[in-house]
């Protein structure tokens, strides 16, 4: 055994055997707004994302196949819109070094703070979320929590390998202020609320 296990084994039998109970922490909600999707899309832009809104009739997904049209390499992890670069046949995160618009949808987003709650079954290969330039989420308006206190209670964090939140796009500024996304991430963020499918399991 190393030295490495014996101080492991150590502390593991002297762990302090204390059974008391977590404090009672409020969800802070008696003021909830009038509007989570509202109060969601103008923290979203307060963080630099775009909220796409969605046309009156007609095809739904109008604005992302506007925003997409020309891209030379789009992966797609959702059923309503189709990629040219397979989720599936990635076989390590740099195969998406070269996706221009990543379109994946959010397990859910507060309205606080306009971060979408991104997972390992959300994105698949966590990384797409990273390397492509431009991420596009889909969000269902009924997935919304009004702040962080509701988002820590869902079963995303006990269930997902994987939780990110996302509030925008990668962004820095140097000592004279100059802000420039994409330096770390995504370039750009952008949301279109639309209905999960009755038969997404996330729903059932």
């Amino acid at each position: 055994m190393s030295s490495r296990d014996d101080i492991l084994a150590s502390i593991r039998a002297n762990l302090p055997r204390v059974d008391r109970s977590l404090p009672d922490v409020p969800l802070f909600d008696a003021d909830p707004p009038v509007s989570l999707l509202s109060a969601f899309k103008e923290n979203l832009h307060r963080m630099g994302g775009m909220f796409l809104d969605p046309p009156s009739s007609g095809d739904i997904l109008v604005p992302i196949r506007i925003i997409i049209a020309g891209a030379k390499i789009v992966c797609s992890t959702v059923p309503e819109i189709a990629g040219n670069r397979d989720i599936a046949g990635v076989d390590a995160s740099r195969d998406l070094a070269d996706v221009d618009f990543a379109i994946v949808r959010a397990s859910f987003a507060v309205a606080e703070t306009g971060s979408l709650l991104l997972t390992d079954a959300d994105l698949h290969v966590n990384a797409v979320a990273y390397l492509a330039q431009h991420l596009i989420v889909l969000l269902d308006p009924t997935d919304i929590v009004v702040n962080l206190h509701h988002a820590y209670r869902r079963p995303d964090f006990r269930d997902r390998h994987y939780a990110s939140f996302h509030s925008g796009p990668s962004a820095t500024a140097d000592i004279e202020g100059v802000l420039i996304h994409g330096a770390q991430g995504v370039r750009s963020l952008s949301v279109l609320p639309v209905a999960r499918a009755t038969d997404d399991p996330i729903t059932q």
